[in-house]
């Protein structure tokens, strides 16, 4: 499969520390790749490079062919390159619903104009997109919690609204940061289904940051392993938890109480 995502010796600076030296990877389109490494390896900055929320300052990242290293987060979204984020980022006092009605772009209600003087082009919009979002909601098995504040939701019913989220943005890749983390197994369990379900049915490719090594082996193959921000190798995770390179990665990380790269 071609490389929708490609990094190309990627480099991020914060004052004296480079949390992300010269990294080079691939994501596969349709695959679910895992992410995988220490803390402090530089994962969560790599993600932020790859989204745009922080510039790079080095090398270049592609996705789907085209060099997207200068464009801003917002450009990126437009092109189908979204993330989750370990802590949701939901609109807490709007419903379940409505959060997901809110994710198109350039809806018609959005200006002044069309709210005054075409109000039936609006209706209809909307009509559909909620349509569309009762459709997603159902999906990622939050109907019974549709008309919820979204800020009442539990951790996980929260994680699985922002999955629904990057269903109504027509996603090509979504970047999921520590999606198990503060989820209770039932729910990681739905969330799970949903990932393999938008994988296999509907091509989305999915590149995963997480700490629990179960996760990994059910979603990911490949896996990514990253140390000190760069790339220490690439496989399956057999072969990740088989390397001695990477057990040194992992346990020099812990008896050194951590890193300084997120």
């Amino acid at each position: 499969m071609p490389a929708i995502i490609e990094v190309r010796d990627a480099v991020k600076r914060f004052g004296g520390l480079c949390a992300v030296d010269r990294c080079s990877l691939t994501v596969e389109a349709g695959s679910v790749t895992g992410l995988i490494g220490p803390n402090g390896a530089g994962k969560t900055t790599l993600f932020n490079m790859v989204t745009g929320a922080w510039p790079a300052d080095g090398g270049a990242i592609l996705f789907d062919g085209r060099d997207v290293t200068r464009l801003p987060a917002h450009r990126r979204f437009a092109l189908g390159l979204l993330r989750t984020f370990q802590i949701p980022h939901e609109f807490a006092r709007m419903s379940a619903l409505e959060n997901l009605m809110v994710v198109p772009a350039n809806q018609s209600g959005e200006h002044l104009d069309a709210a005054w003087f075409r109000r039936g082009r609006v209706r209809c919009e909307e009509g559909r997109i909620r349509a569309r979002a009762e459709e997603v909601i159902g999906f990622i098995g939050l109907a019974h919690v549709k008309n919820e504040l979204a800020g009442n939701l539990s951790g996980g019913q929260k994680k699985l609204l922002e999955l629904g989220r990057t269903m109504m943005a027509d996603a090509k890749v979504v970047l999921l940061d520590e999606i198990g983390a503060g989820v209770n197994r039932t729910l990681l369990n739905k969330l799970l289904d949903n990932i393999e379900r938008l994988n296999r049915e509907h091509g989305y490719t999915f590149f995963v940051i997480e700490h629990d090594m179960d996760l990994i082996a059910r979603l990911c193959d490949p896996v990514i392993v990253m140390t000190q921000g760069r790339v220490l190798m690439e496989g399956a995770l057999d072969e990740a938890k088989a390397n001695p390179e990477v057990v040194a990665a992992y346990f020099g990380d812990a008896s050194n109480g951590g890193g300084a790269r997120r």
